[in-house]
């Protein structure tokens, strides 16, 4: 039965292919491209905001998200509680029409593209972007003209390079189509995304996945921002989708990719394995090896930067903020480290007696991870969001938006008083406020729904569904 925790129709009982096939009314292709123009203009407005000197106001920014996001959410309850297939080709169409927008509009609030520019010159010249501190080459002759300004450009440039392997060959492929440009590396991403949405529709009715391809969130942190955490997302939705096809041999090399994409992959990687043979295992291992070994040989690897990222860095924390000043960093991180281990351990145990071939719960997964994590960045939501198309709820569609208060900093507020990366008070309480009200909504309906009707959720109600 084709449904996660989705707002029960009809529609949950047809498979995603089969709403793909149907054919939308009138009355729902209308909706749909009207929801699509609001939302271009809304983004054609936030380019232009892009391109003026200095970063976006936030005020602008802000009206802007709820410009984008609300009406993609109203459009979502439409389209379910009128039992409509969606429009597949128009959820394609308007996704590619943001994205363009962001291609011209560009990164803002952010400058860790110049990280990526610079690790892709230096794979590219160097054979390898490990090993070596931007800081050592500020004086270097030898830097051409148009990388000086990404040089001058790169943030922490006292540390090596935090990206793992998968990811920077990706950075090398944008040095290869046009060194030095971020908009060569954001329509990489803009191509790996559609990629991701692909295989989205092979898991989620077409409905669900138009709350991921038109997310402010999304269109923001990559076709804007160029924020590669996408890469290891899109690795992951294929290793669960050849996975399920028990095509395993490819799921392990996806998942290895995935995991040398970004560490976040690890938190679901047992999982999509278990119903392999051993020799699977070891091929996914034997990959993320040969990711790693050739760099190490050559002199480094991302685990030094990474290793200096978990023990010192700390912004816009949840729980750890809530306990580091009781108990202290170190105590803090052991605390919910053994916490999430523990609700991992408990889901895994979960997971093995409900059905294997079942989608794991990333959302629940990824979601504990980010509440118990010193550092809470907007697009580490990337990594949840495509989850929660496939289980869609309340809360994490609200995270969606909310997380993007955590750009309410010194730095964007021009505020002197605070420290660039500083939050003001208020911040954090209405970030995850927000997050916590959604939640308690979720749970409130959940239980009337099953007042109401003892046999089932009512149609409406966000119910908690797998996907068999």
């Amino acid at each position: 039965m084709p449904c996660g925790t989705e707002w029960e129709s009809g529609l949950s009982e047809t498979s995603p292919d089969s709403i793909a096939r149907a054919r939308p009314d009138v009355t729902a292709r209308r909706w749909v491209d009207t929801v699509g123009v609001w939302c271009a203009l809304g983004y054609a407005a936030l380019a232009a905001l892009a391109w003026q000197p200095g970063e976006p106001d936030l005020r602008a920014f802000f009206i802007l998200v709820a410009w984008t996001g609300l009406p993609v959410f109203g459009l979502y309850l439409y389209i379910r509680r009128r039992d409509r297939p969606f429009p597949l080709r128009r959820i394609l169409l308007w996704a590619a029409v943001f994205r363009i927008f962001g291609l011209l509009g560009g990164p803002f609030f952010e400058d860790d593209f110049y990280r990526y520019l610079w690790d892709g010159y230096r794979f590219a010249t160097a054979g390898s972007p490990y090993g070596v501190a931007p800081e050592a080459f500020f004086d270097d002759p030898g830097v051409p003209a148009a990388f000086r300004s990404v040089l001058d450009g790169t943030n922490n440039p006292e540390l090596p390079t935090i990206y793992p392997p998968t990811t920077q060959f990706v950075f090398l492929m944008g040095y290869w189509l046009r060194p030095g440009s971020v908009g060569a590396l954001q329509a990489i991403l803009v191509a790996i995304d559609f990629v991701t949405i692909a295989m989205l529709l092979r898991l989620a009715p077409a409905v669900n996945v138009m709350l991921y391809a038109w997310s402010p969130l999304v269109v923001k942190e990559i076709a804007f921002t160029a924020h590669p955490d996408g890469i290891g997302v899109c690795l992951l939705l294929a290793t669960i989708v050849l996975a399920r096809g028990r095509h395993w041999p490819s799921a392990a090399v996806c998942l290895a990719l995935a995991c040398g994409a970004k560490v976040f992959a690890l938190v679901v990687a047992p999982l999509l394995l278990v119903g392999a043979q051993p020799r699977h295992w070891i091929l996914c291992a034997a990959t993320l090896a040969a990711l790693y070994v050739p760099f190490a040989i050559d002199g480094g690897t991302d685990l030094e930067a990474l290793r200096v990222f978990a023990q010192e860095w700390e912004f816009n924390s949840a729980a750890f903020g809530l306990l580091r000043p009781a108990m202290g960093p170190f105590p803090a991180k052991l605390a919910l480290g053994l916490a999430c281990g523990v609700f991992w351990l408990g889901y895994a145990r979960y997971y093995a007696r409900n059905g294997l071939s079942r989608i794991p719960r990333g959302d629940w997964l990824y979601g504990a991870l980010l509440a118990a994590s010193p550092v809470i960045n907007p697009w580490y939501l990337l990594w949840l969001l495509p989850f929660a198309a496939i289980f869609p709820s309340a809360w994490a569609w609200t995270a969606s938006v909310g997380i993007l208060i955590a750009y309410v900093t010194g730095l964007n507020l021009n505020d002197f008083g605070l420290q660039p990366y500083e939050q003001p008070m208020w911040a954090r309480p209405l970030e995850f406020g927000l997050i916590l009200a959604a939640m308690g909504a979720d749970w409130i309906r959940i239980r009337r729904s099953k007042r109401a009707d003892g046999s089932g959720p009512r149609r409406g109600v966000w119910v908690p569904c797998s996907r068999a």
